[in-house]
């Protein structure tokens, strides 16, 4: 099923200048001395669409004009599209603050229609815009139905999947919706063409004739009966997002929320690529000027690569609550360090109790956020024989290599004393709590003669009369040979 959806973004100027406009009071953003967009507040003064801005001081003096910011206005399009593209990489930009998104074959994936719309309405949401939905099997359809909101007193649904239902729909829409039709609006509300479904009842050779093959390839286009052919937006090759922040921002816990839309951005470029994250770092700019210092930096370091928005944004919550800032922060910006590629979902028919190895990852990142990774250590072999040097700890998030050590590190104990105890000797034989009696070995050791730290050791498996089990060791190379415990087995 072919399947098109179009984020229509009405408030885009005031959204993109002030994100919290809803909060702001009267505003009015002008373009060349004309208001272009008013909030609500504004328009209840009196603010009108095409008013000068002198007339707005006189009329609303309270009113804050602001001035357009077009660059400002293509960075939040573009920061929109990037995080949708974690719903299809077939992602490009309309004409009046619009996004289209060939949703075809993701709609399995998202578990239908619906619900792949109440995902692309909640990341908007969460990036800070308001938009409008339309959902058709054209993209011309689309378009049309997201701009319908605008027509007062017409209720009608502005998502469906059928071709009948669509040209239902756009039959009853006003020609005034259609921009190639705006400058013919007086020509046909004369002749009683009023609905689109009323225009193409007309002769097409006469309204070829009176208009132009603009509109009525647009028409065609959004009835499905011409081809329609578009330029998805290709990804770039690394990532780097910014974000300004509003005001000066004094303690770290306040940046998350422009974080979080930095990551949403790094969520849909990783879709789109098919990867995950290994390590990201969001550097915290400060002022600028005479005082100027270098950003302040935070590297998130993945025990496994990953992809997902809530994943991110609670690790960097984390982190974000253990910094105190020294100077305000006036922007942030998001870099993907490494990146590996994305790996399948584990799809075994039962899973694994206790958690998938995805949540103990987790889990460990979660807790190196918290504590610090000098805190949360696992164990790690290093490529030495000897146990006090092979058996060391390494941050949980590290990723470590596999070691040329590792099998024969099986049958050693699970507790491996930091220091060997020397035991003492009764009856010619090795006693800890109670005379030991060896039960497996030797096992033969020498290493370290290359750095003048010569062991030569016979371990043995050795038990007490309470069926403890120990592993002991003969050194050979002291003048006074002795046995040591170097390790208790569970």
């Amino acid at each position: 099923m072919k399947l098109h959806v179009t984020v229509y973004l009405p408030l885009l100027p005031l959204e993109a200048l002030c994100p919290h406009w809803s909060d702001a009071g009267p505003l009015a953003v002008i373009d060349k001395g004309i208001v272009l967009k008013v909030s609500v507040e504004a328009a209840r003064a009196g603010v009108r669409l095409g008013m000068r801005s002198g007339g707005v001081s006189a009329i609303s003096p309270d009113t804050q004009i602001l001035e357009r910011s077009e660059e400002k206005e293509a960075l939040a399009v573009e920061a929109i599209s990037t995080a949708l593209m974690q719903f299809t990489p077939e992602v490009t930009h309309q004409r009046d603050f619009s996004v289209l998104l060939d949703v075809s074959a993701s709609l399995t994936l998202f578990r239908g229609p619906h619900a792949l719309c109440v995902r692309i309405m909640h990341t908007i949401r969460a990036l800070g815009f308001t938009a409008q939905l339309g959902v058709a099997p054209t993209a011309e359809g689309a378009w049309l139905l997201a701009h319908s909101y605008r027509m007062k007193g017409l209720l009608l649904k502005r998502r469906v999947l059928s071709m009948t239902s669509l040209k239902c729909r756009l039959d009853v829409l006003p020609c005034g919706l259609v921009p190639e039709a705006v400058q013919f609006h007086d020509w046909l509300n004369d002749i009683g063409a009023k609905r689109i479904g009323a225009l193409r009842q007309l002769p097409r050779a006469g309204l070829l004739r009176r208009t132009n093959k603009e509109l009525l390839a647009t028409l065609d286009r959004a009835y499905g009966e011409a081809p329609e052919m578009f330029e998805w937006i290709k990804p770039a090759l690394s990532f780097s997002a910014r974000i300004e922040t509003f005001d000066r921002v004094e303690h770290a816990e306040a940046l998350l929320h422009g974080a979080t839309r930095l990551i949403l951005q790094l969520v849909g470029w990783l879709s789109s690529l098919q990867q995950s994250i290994r390590v990201l770092a969001l550097h915290l700019e400060h002022e600028r000027g005479r005082a100027a210092v270098p950003p302040t930096e935070i590297e998130l370091a993945l025990a496994e690569p990953t992809w997902h928005e809530q994943h991110l944004v609670r690790l960097l919550k984390e982190r974000l609550g253990k910094i105190e800032l020294e100077r305000p922060v006036i922007a942030l910006r998001l870099e993907a360090v490494k990146i590996e590629p994305m790996l399948p979902p584990n799809e075994t028919l039962f899973p694994e109790p206790g958690g998938s190895p995805q949540d103990y990852a987790r889990l460990l990142e979660l807790l190196t956020a918290r504590l610090g990774a000098e805190n949360v250590l696992v164990p790690a072999n290093v490529d030495d024989y000897r146990p006090e040097v092979c058996n060391s700890w390494t941050p949980a998030t590290s990723k470590r290599p596999k070691t040329q050590v590792e099998e024969i590190l099986d049958g050693r104990p699970f507790w491996l004393l930091p220091t060997p105890i020397r035991l003492l000797m009764r009856d010619e034989r090795p006693f800890y709590v109670s005379p030991l009696k060896i039960i497996d070995g030797p096992e033969r050791l020498e290493a370290g003669w290359w750095n003048d730290q010569t062991a030569a050791r016979d371990y043995y498996v050795a038990q007490g009369s309470d069926a403890s089990c120990y592993w002991i060791y003969f050194e050979r190379v002291q003048e006074d040979p002795r046995w040591y415990l170097h390790g208790l087995f569970a």
